[in-house]
């Protein structure tokens, strides 16, 4: 069985989302015995901070423009059993229309982003996505899981659709030693996101502010110039997925934070939120509808809505943040990993496969 993904990137973490639980989910697929193949286009901003440029679980097809690779693809997409297009895809809409031509394969859309494309999608603001597509699509995948389900299939037209949350590899993210030029006592990985920017402030920086004691770290690219840091705190542009269990095992917390879109629509957790679980690390998050459905907000995490819920969360003894961190942990290895979403992702295909007969291969 073979999948072919056209998507934003798996070569390089920087500045996205979207790479580290790519590489969970195509690896556990390649475990399973699937022929994985990844199209990306080959961009300045990804090949200068880029982790890998291939690997032993997937075929990394880097390509200069859609033109120059436009034929290759569409006749190895042709003998695919499935297709995969997704969000963030740069001329997406243009690539998933001629796919979608194709007869075999099954055609599956995958939005990691999808409160955000249906906010935008009415304003003609993206260009991986238009809403005549949506319809045509075999099965559409959401990053985000919840009552927007229902909105892609009653609002949309979407024939399925079926949630593939983030997850984590584990056998890359484990606990480690750790290093002192990452230890910490709260740790913030995130890309700068203007819909985030103030909780950044209230439940981190203030924070840092008000335990000038304690060391605070912040990860993340794509911050304004003009943006002034507490004294002693710690900055790093970009960590690779290489040191990601570094940082979460050098870190005595570390908190997690949802862009504004993704958290109104709910269901929505990232992957940053299963890689630190997976290491062990205790976890300090904002709160949305559906957190509950990952964790138990009173045993496995601590819920923050206020600066002052930040700092007493800090103060609690190492044994119990320990001990809320190993439930959490148990829980993402038993239920978040990417073999995990990997059988997810084929039970759909499987389901959406009932109404194309003609393709005799099944999924499971």
């Amino acid at each position: 069985m073979q999948i072919l993904f056209f998507g934003l990137t798996i070569s390089s973490s920087w500045g996205n989302g979207h790479a580290t639980p790519y590489r969970a989910l195509l690896r556990a697929l390649h475990q399973q015995g699937v022929d994985v193949v990844f199209y990306e286009r080959d961009v300045p901003y990804y090949a200068k901070h880029r982790d890998f440029d291939g690997c032993d679980y997937c075929e990394l097809m880097l390509y200069s423009d859609w033109d120059a690779v436009r034929q290759r693809a569409l006749a190895q997409a042709k003998a695919a059993d499935v297709v995969v297009t997704a969000s963030y895809l740069p001329e997406g809409a243009r690539i998933s229309q001629e796919l979608l031509q194709l007869q075999r394969p099954l055609h599956v859309f995958y939005d990691l982003d999808t409160p955000i494309t249906l906010s935008r999608l009415p304003r003609g603001e993206l260009d991986y996505l238009r809403a005549d597509l949506i319809p045509q699509f075999d099965l559409y995948l959401s990053f985000t899981g919840g009552d927007i389900l229902r909105r892609l299939e009653d609002d949309s037209g979407a024939r399925l659709a079926k949630s593939l949350y983030g997850c984590v590899d584990p056998e890359v993210y484990v606990r480690v030693p750790r290093q002192q030029k990452f230890q910490c006592d709260l740790s913030f990985m995130g890309t700068y996101a203007a819909d985030r920017a103030a909780a950044i402030r209230d439940l981190f920086m203030a924070p840092a502010e008000r335990l000038p004691e304690q060391e605070f770290l912040l990860a993340g690219s794509m911050y304004p110039g003009e943006w002034t840091w507490p004294d002693g705190m710690k900055r790093v542009d970009h960590i690779a997925p290489s040191e990601h269990p570094a940082l979460y095992s050098s870190s005595r917390a570390t908190l997690n934070l949802t862009r504004k879109e993704m958290a109104q629509s709910g269901y929505c957790p990232s992957g940053r939120f299963f890689e630190a679980s997976a290491c062990g690390t205790p976890l300090l998050t904002d709160d949305w509808k559906g957190l509950d459905h990952f964790f138990d907000p009173s045993e496995e995490l601590i819920v923050v809505h206020t600066t002052e819920d930040v700092v007493q969360a800090l103060q609690l003894p190492d044994e119990e943040l320990a001990r809320k961190a190993a439930r959490s942990r148990q829980r993402t290895l038993d239920e978040h990993t990417g073999h995990h979403r990997a059988k997810q992702l084929l039970a759909a295909c499987e389901q959406a496969r009932q109404s194309k007969p003609a393709i005799a291969e099944t999924f499971s």
